[in-house]
């Protein structure tokens, strides 16, 4: 192997089970991973009223991420009293704890199992881009159900990710198995753009999460629902040189069907991106368009207004 392919190759997350992981000082996430699977196997009947049980917990004790969902929620709908915000909170908790519970039944189900579980529409969309023989860049803000939508279009269509590493070596392990389940690559953050435009040159799609906050350099401000935030414009580019569609999706529990609605959106046209303005305002309203189909369903717990225009405010002290 020549040391240009081991640098290529070092990009991606090891999926291959390693001895070390059996090591004494993982046996506590052992349980934890075990646990999982026995939940992953069970019905959602079941399964459900289990985790909104247990969601107090979490209510209970993870006092900082729930102040920062309050500040997020608070800035972005500014017109909710604070019952509002806390009913919103509570159920996002309730989700949050839902996806937790089921999430390794994509692991150790069937690709059957998976399709029942996760309704698809707008696919029509999907096969356009294909038919004209373009990849595809799925824009979609971080929510409770990503993995489910990642999984089931990766059935239909190749795939790769991009995650970041978990600080535990066997939950590393655990969710880029689960993640690399139907035969996607999972790249490391560190491997950057260029790794993405070759795997759209050769086919490949891939999720793109525009709402995270990276800070003030490169990103532009640009309104985005009650206030606004600080938005790295990349898309446009990494579409026009991998000549890639840009395709919005949605993704919401239902919790009375006891399935997912997956929903792929029209083509974004790339006239509206051109330009780091246009289309940080393009990406923002994405965003909002996805958040809003299920905003109890959002990781409002993500520093996601961290960067302000003036940089001495601080909205989560």
């Amino acid at each position: 192997m020549t040391n240009k392919t081991k640098k290529r190759t070092s990009k991606h997350f090891d999926r291959r089970f390693k001895k070390q992981l059996l090591h004494p000082k993982h046996w506590g996430t052992w349980l934890v991973v075990g646990l999982l699977f026995i939940f992953g196997l069970m019905p959602a009947w079941l399964r459900d009223p289990i985790a909104r049980a247990l969601s107090w917990i979490v209510l209970k004790i993870a006092k900082k991420p729930l102040h920062v969902a309050k500040v997020n929620i608070s800035h972005c709908f500014p017109d909710k009293s604070s019952e509002q915000v806390e009913e919103l909170l509570r159920d996002n908790v309730d989700n949050f704890v839902i996806a937790l519970l089921s999430q390794a039944e994509l692991a150790i189900r069937s690709n059957a199992h998976i399709k029942r579980r996760v309704q698809l529409h707008g696919f029509e969309h999907v096969q356009a881009a294909r038919e004209a023989g373009q990849p595809i860049i799925f824009i979609m803000p971080h929510v409770w159900p990503i993995d489910y939508a990642g999984l089931r279009l990766n059935i239909e269509i190749p795939m790769v990710t991009m995650a970041k590493a978990h600080k535990n070596e066997l939950f590393n392990w655990f969710s880029n198995r689960l993640r690399s389940s139907q035969g996607g690559r999972v790249y490391m953050r560190e491997a950057g753009i260029r790794s993405l435009i070759s795997e759209l040159k050769q086919d490949n799609s891939f999720f793109y999460l525009p709402d995270e906050d990276l800070g003030r350099e490169q990103s532009v401000f640009a309104p985005f629902l009650g206030t606004e935030k600080a938005t790295l414009p990349v898309v446009g580019r990494l579409a026009q040189a991998g000549n890639a569609q840009v395709l919005p999706v949605s993704i919401g529990y239902d919790q009375a069907k006891q399935h997912f609605n997956l929903t792929v959106l029209p083509a974004v046209d790339p006239d509206s991106m051109k330009g780091k303005e246009n289309e940080a305002l393009a990406l923002n309203k994405i965003v909002e368009q996805v958040i809003l189909a299920y905003p109890e369903q959002y990781m409002w717990f993500l520093r996601l207004l961290r960067t302000r225009r003036n940089p001495d405010e601080d909205i989560y002290q």
